[in-house]
C-alpha cells in the first residue's frame, strides 16, 4: 500500500526526538498505591492530590513518572472493567545496573515477588504486581540487551 503523502528518508532523519516522560495507571486507592510505589519501591513523590491522584518520580530528577490516577466510578466502561487479568498484562518496564541487589533489597522491604530474578533470551529481569494488579518488571541493564547498558 502506498500514500501519497510519504516522506523521503531525508524529512524522517530531521524529526525532533522524542523521550518517554512517564505513564499513568488507574488505581482503586491513590493512598494505597502511594505506599506501595514510595514506602516499598522507594519511588519519589512529586505530586500528591490523594485521594484522586498523585505523581512518583522514578530514577531521580531525570527519572520519568508514573501517575496514579483513582478509578471514575461515573463510568461504567471505565478503568473499574478491567479485569485482573488485563491489569497484569500492563507492564511497567523498569532497568537497573544491579538486578540481584535491588531484589535483595527491596525483598527486605517487604515486596513480594512472583517472578524472582531470572534469565529472559532478551534480558535478566524480576517481576511484582502491584496493589491493583499491574506487573512491575526489573530488567538489568538496557531493555533487551542482555545487560548491557
Amino acid at each position: 500500500m502506498t500514500t501519497g503523502n510519504r516522506k523521503g528518508e531525508s524529512e524522517i532523519t530531521r524529526i525532533i526526538d522524542v523521550r518517554l516522560e512517564g505513564l499513568t495507571l488507574r488505581v482503586a486507592d491513590v493512598w494505597r498505591s502511594i505506599e506501595f510505589y514510595c514506602n516499598k519501591l522507594g519511588f519519589a513523590v512529586e505530586i500528591n492530590k490523594a485521594p484522586r491522584f498523585a505523581m512518583m518520580r522514578v530514577g531521580g530528577p531525570t527519572g520519568g513518572t508514573i501517575g496514579l490516577l483513582v478509578h471514575d466510578s461515573c463510568d461504567p466502561l471505565g478503568s473499574k472493567s478491567t479485569t485482573p487479568r488485563q491489569r497484569a498484562g500492563i507492564h511497567v518496564e523498569l532497568t537497573t545496573d544491579h538486578l540481584d541487589a535491588l531484589y535483595e533489597q527491596l525483598k527486605a522491604q517487604g515486596v513480594e515477588f512472583f517472578e524472582p530474578p531470572h534469565e529472559e533470551p532478551w534480558e535478566r529481569s524480576m517481576r511484582v504486581h502491584d496493589p491493583d494488579g499491574y506487573t512491575i518488571e526489573f530488567a538489568e541493564g538496557r531493555r533487551g540487551h542482555r545487560g548491557v547498558t
